[in-house]
């Protein structure tokens, strides 16, 4: 199946700038809930997935199903792998929190049980179990920040792979294009009907108090609202300089 491309519009309209003109793309879906309880699959493979950052694997299964998941480091082909609440403690398993020993590094975490991993899932991510409470296991998560799951939850062992990502470097503004990315230009080199910085003659500031988006509200400070459902399960909050 090939992924529809939007090109950041809707409707025809511009809602996300910078965006069109890349390649080709097929849609891999990928298994986040691993809900085949205590079938055994094998590797066939580690692919590149051009939809996201991680590795992904070809998992046949004894069954005759085969699934996708997240590729972590160390996986390789012909190895088994199999989620459960009994399943052995190894790479590529995905097993609940609560049969996980502490310091045991996992990815593709459930937020809720049963509704797949959400979070911990980009290439070279990885999460450690930091302790058990009698109604929640703790979890630190890549940016330092320590919170709370449920014990249901299911994790998959091991850290992501492509651990080597956020070094490469993209060579070519072509490579970019291909990739999708339109180029960026700069708010002061415009028109000034085209953005608030733009006008003045030859090279200027912004000229005003504080920068301004191209639709003229304030670029500065905290400018948008973080959710708040579950701060509750927050023990210790992530630590400057570090992103999930």
């Amino acid at each position: 199946m090939i992924l529809s491309k939007k090109s950041g519009r809707s409707n025809g309209v511009v809602t996300i700038r910078h965006q069109g003109g890349r390649n080709k793309r097929f849609l891999r879906e990928i298994d986040f809930k691993r809900d085949k309880k205590d079938v055994v699959g094998t590797v066939l493979g580690v692919e590149v997935d051009p939809n996201r950052n991680a590795q992904i694997a070809l998992i046949s299964y004894k069954d005759g199903d085969r699934r996708y998941i997240l590729a972590p480091v160390g996986l390789k082909e012909g190895q088994k792998v199999v989620s459960g609440d009994n399943a052995p403690i190894e790479v590529g398993n995905s097993l609940p929190l609560s049969k996980l020993p502490i310091g045991m590094a996992v990815h593709n975490i459930e937020v809720k049980p049963g509704h797949g991993g959400q979070i911990v899932r980009g290439a070279g991510s990885v999460a450690l179990v930091q302790g058990k409470e009698e109604k929640y296991v703790l979890v630190k998560m890549p940016s330092g920040e320590i919170r709370r799951f449920s014990p249901d939850s299911y994790a998959t062992i091991g850290q992501v792979g492509n651990v080597d990502f956020r070094n490469r470097k993209v060579k070519t503004a072509g490579a970019r294009r291909r990739m999708g990315i339109r180029p960026t230009v700069r708010g002061v080199a415009m028109h000034p009907n085209a953005h608030p910085h733009g006008g003045g003659e030859g090279r200027s500031s912004v000229g005003m108090k504080y920068p301004k988006t191209p639709w003229g509200k304030p670029a500065v400070g905290k400018t948008r609202s973080r959710k708040k459902y579950s701060n509750h399960l927050i023990v210790t909050g992530r630590k400057k300089g570090k992103h999930v």
